[in-house]
Order: structure tokens, then sequence, then C-alpha cells
């Protein structure tokens, strides 16, 4: 599978289908509409530009290198860049000044830095927090227990807007299991709201889970092989 016009559009109606069954359940959708996100990571620039001309606008990127070599590519195109992948200290400055999203903060050193190296003629950079929702001593995030210090302290911080919540649920076939956890991110960002922090992104649910985590309340979906296809084994290491 590699990508077509008719694979995007496949997606885009699951998502419309998936918002028209989270509407009938009255599950509350911050942001107001669900927002496709193209995980573009080791597919090639022509692959990006193929979306592009099919109306796909937002990509999201894993590893920066190859990340600032298609944004070099595409220049000449109208691309809003996410960064989605794990974030080292000595990798902040490109991302700040190279990307519109980040998600995946979870350490607030990495927000100061990123909020000290975003270039004064941007806007700010728009933020989500990983949340380890699973508890899994693998996953990246912030436990649900830490994330209101690292919201109000984050939260101060002037080149930088916070936007909401991420995660990357544990991997299962167990419907129930998945829509716990995406429930349990929902819940956490109404407590947010409720303590006036106006956040209005979850960033949640990918090619397997995508339409549960819709009716689930997800306002951005991170999609990748449902779009491309199976990614391509990366050969050369991340520099």
């Amino acid at each position: 599978m590699s990508f077509s016009t008719e694979h995007l559009q496949s997606v885009q109606d699951d998502i419309e289908e998936a918002v028209t069954k989270r509407d009938t359940q009255n599950i509350v959708n911050h942001n107001g509409n669900v927002t496709l996100l193209a995980v573009s990571k080791t597919q090639t620039a022509e692959k990006l530009r193929k979306a592009h001309e099919a109306g796909q606008t937002k990509f999201g990127e894993n590893y920066l290198q190859e990340a600032l070599n298609k944004q070099v590519e595409l220049t000449d195109l109208n691309i809003e860049w996410h960064f989605i992948g794990p974030i080292q200290s000595n990798k902040t400055q490109p991302i700040a000044q190279n990307f519109s999203w980040v998600h995946g903060v979870d350490r607030l050193k990495i927000a100061q830095r990123l909020s000290d190296a975003r270039p004064a003629e941007l806007p700010p950079l728009q933020i989500c927090l990983q949340v380890n929702i699973s508890g899994e001593a693998s996953k990246s995030g912030v436990t649900p227990n830490e994330l209101l210090d690292l919201v109000k302290a984050i939260s101060t911080l002037p080149k930088l807007t916070l936007r909401g919540l991420m995660t990357i649920p544990e991997p299962s076939n167990d419907e129930a299991l998945q829509r716990q956890q995406f429930k349990q991110m929902r819940d956490l960002l109404n407590d947010l709201n409720k303590q006036a922090f106006a956040l209005d992104t979850l960033s949640m649910g990918m090619s397997s889970d995508y339409k549960i985590a819709i009716e689930e309340g997800a306002t951005i979906v991170r999609i990748g092989s449902a779009i491309f296809g199976a990614r391509p084994v990366k050969i050369t290491p991340e520099n």
C-alpha cells in the first residue's frame, strides 16, 4: 500500500462517521472539530507532496533531521509542521525554529528551552503535554498526578501556547480498555479547564484506534499507515 487519494478520503470518511457517533453520545469536543494529522515519518517528500495536492496540509514528523530535509524540499507548499517525536534537549532550538506545533512535551526543562529558542518574529509555539495514561515504564509522559503542576509552570512561558494534552495509550485490541484510557484523557482535560486553563486539544488516536479516540473526544488524530501504508524501514540513524 502507498499513498493514494482514496486512502486519504477513506480516513476522512471514517473521521466524519466517528464525529457523528460522538455527537449522538453528547461527548464534548473542546475544539469543535477533528484535525487529521498525517504522520509522515520515513515517508518521502514526494508522497507528502501528493498528499498535499489531495488537500492534506498538516503533517507530523518524528525524526528531526529527516523533517528538516523535507521542509527544504517542500518549502513551496503551505504546510503546517507538527513535531511528534521524543524531544532531546539538544534539539529544542531547531524544533522551536521550524515547527508550528510540538506534541509530547513532558518536562518543564524542555518547555523552557523551546520557549527560549522560539524566534520573536514567529507566533507562539503550540504545545501539547504528553500524559502516560497507561503507566507503562517504557513510555514517556507525565503522570496524571504530576500534570497540574506542569500545566501551571508551562502556562507562564512567554513563547508557548499550551493547547492541551497528548497520549499514546497501551496497545490493545480490547475496545473497552481503549475507551477507558481515552476517557481518562478527556476527564483530565475537563478537570484542568475547571481551573480556568481553557485548553481545547486532545491529541490521541492513531491508525489502529482513531475512530474510538474521536468518539471519546479526540480533537487531533495522528494517522500514518492508514494514509501512506506501512512505513519504510529507517536505515540511516537520526542525527
